[in-house]
């Protein structure tokens, strides 16, 4: 389905400021489709001024819809809608005499002019079911009377306002609960849905008839209010806008939409949401997050208290080869703890891995031995970037790195030695599930693998540990060989990710 934003910049000669206008219409007119019981859809006049492009459609939740396909995208030539060529050429709201029929139902129409400053851009025809009409309630007309006040402000240029749209990804809707003020604030409908939120927080009678701002500020204590000029405002309905308000058990979220069908305000609609059982969830996903990092923090204590432990252990050791067994368990231990810091300070459970992989290579330089006695330097360059790695994969990738580096770093020229992480991500291989892959390959600059060398029939602890890991815990496959320029060694494997 075509945007807007395409559909705008294919066919028409609409500024990027009125396509703009459009987007922020589009994004509340869920709100007029609902209290009109009526399909929405946005008519963009094409630049031969030839006819017209749907740019956009909205369905009610309120009621029975009159399009049952998507026609976004659809063009319609000039004298084919004659209410539409009426409404975009004499700036006016058209509405049609009697119903037409479609898909043998009887459908009313009514084309609204959407006008920014002095000119008509483009026009919003409503369409009703008319199968769903029936006696209307006095929720309903009020409902309607609402819409009507909307659609008087699209026609003249009043709606939507500018920066009008909500910041609440909660926002409330129609159906959550409705409120109609007048000039002074006072009540003058409340749906059974707005009056049900109302009495959650401790409202003994009915809305109607009291100033909103008033009777709310009786109800929540003076701790827990926004401040006095956002509450005002918003209840009070002088202005677009949005609060959340409530006591410590419940949650709503108010919002205000000003009425102006003419010069002057007429009152506001006010849509209320109760949002108490997503503010619990939102705090106990908080909760759960805290305790999740701070376990993470505990565990990298731990293993820290261990690492510290080894190391002065191996302090006391005479044993050349037990002591270097003890450091090596030092480095193993600590490339986990790593992992286990960087996911106690992550918002999420999951790892920015280039950081960890940078400070494995630099913690590499002070945990190779000398070969006389001395530390020798050693240089890890990274080039590529590992990205996000979920956090069931980084302790794994960080063991097999923190192996591959150390190894690199052991059988590289007794100077200087230089171990290279070239990383990417590409596709899957021929014959695999489609998902990206994370391609890894450490090179050293020593002397290269032994003849006849053979990694299944390997005895080191070190290449045992990363076949194990990238083949069992990363669903890779690990292969050696020698560098690219003929020197030193590969280590390479691809794992899948996600």
């Amino acid at each position: 389905m075509s945007s807007l934003p395409k559909l705008a910049r294919l066919h028409t000669d609409l500024l990027d400021d009125d396509v703009a206008w459009l987007q922020l219409l589009m994004a509340d007119w869920q709100i007029i489709a609902d209290l009109s019981f009526a399909d929405l859809v946005l008519w963009i006049p094409d630049r031969q001024g030839t006819g017209y492009w749907v740019g956009g459609q909205m369905r009610p939740t309120t009621g029975p819809t009159a399009y049952v396909d998507d026609i976004v995208g659809t063009f319609v030539a000039t004298g084919r809608r004659p209410l539409v060529d009426a409404a975009f050429t004499e700036g006016r709201l058209i509405r049609e005499g009697d119903p037409e029929w479609r898909d043998d139902v009887p459908v009313r129409n009514e084309m609204i002019p959407v006008r920014r400053a002095d000119r008509v851009i483009a026009v919003v025809g409503r369409h009703t079911n008319l199968l769903g009409v029936r006696t209307p309630s006095r929720l309903e007309l009020s409902y309607l009377q609402t819409a009507a006040d909307l659609t008087q402000m699209i026609a003249s240029g009043r709606f939507p306002a500018p920066g009008q749209r909500s910041d609440h990804a909660d926002t409330p809707r129609v159906g959550d609960g409705f409120l109609r003020v007048d000039q002074e604030g006072k009540v003058v409908y409340a749906s059974p849905n707005a009056l049900s939120a109302y009495r959650r927080l401790g409202l003994s009678g009915d809305l109607s008839g009291l100033v909103l701002t008033d009777i709310t500020r009786e109800l929540i204590p003076p701790r827990l209010r926004p401040d006095e000029e956002t509450l005002s405002a918003v209840l009070g309905g002088r202005v677009h806008g949005d609060a959340e308000i409530g006591t410590t058990s419940v949650a709503l979220i108010v919002r205000s939409i000003p009425l102006r069908p003419e010069e002057t305000r007429t009152g506001a609609l006010v849509l209320v949401r109760d949002v108490s059982e997503l503010r619990r969830r939102d705090r106990e996903l908080v909760t759960k997050d805290a305790t999740i990092r701070e376990i993470h923090h505990r565990v990298k204590n731990n293993l820290q208290t261990v690492a510290a432990l080894l190391r002065l252990q191996a302090r006391r050791i005479d044993s050349a080869e037990a002591k270097a067994a003890l450091e090596e368990a030092v480095r193993r231990v600590g490339s986990i703890a790593l992992v286990h810091e960087t996911l106690s300070q992550a918002v999420e459970e999951s790892v920015e891995f280039d950081d960890v992989a940078d400070r494995l290579g630099s913690m590499l330089s002070d945990l190779v031995p000398g070969r006389v006695g001395e530390e020798r330097p050693v240089r890890v360059r990274r080039i590529g970037e590992f990205g996000v790695i979920s956090s069931e994969s980084a302790t794994a990738l960080a063991m097999v790195l923190t192996e591959l580096l150390q190894n690199g770093a052991e059988h590289g020229q007794p100077d200087v030695t230089e171990v290279v992480m070239r990383v990417d991500r590409v596709g899957s291989a021929a014959g695999e599930a489609p998902g990206e892959r994370l391609r890894v390959r450490v090179e050293d600059d020593g002397a290269g693998l032994p003849a006849g060398f053979d990694l299944a029939h390997s005895t080191g602890l070190g290449l045992s540990i990363v076949a194990t890991l990238v083949e069992s815990e990363l669903g890779g496959r690990l292969r050696l060989g020698p560098g690219e320029s003929g020197r030193g060694t590969r280590a390479e494997f691809e794992v899948p990710l996600g």
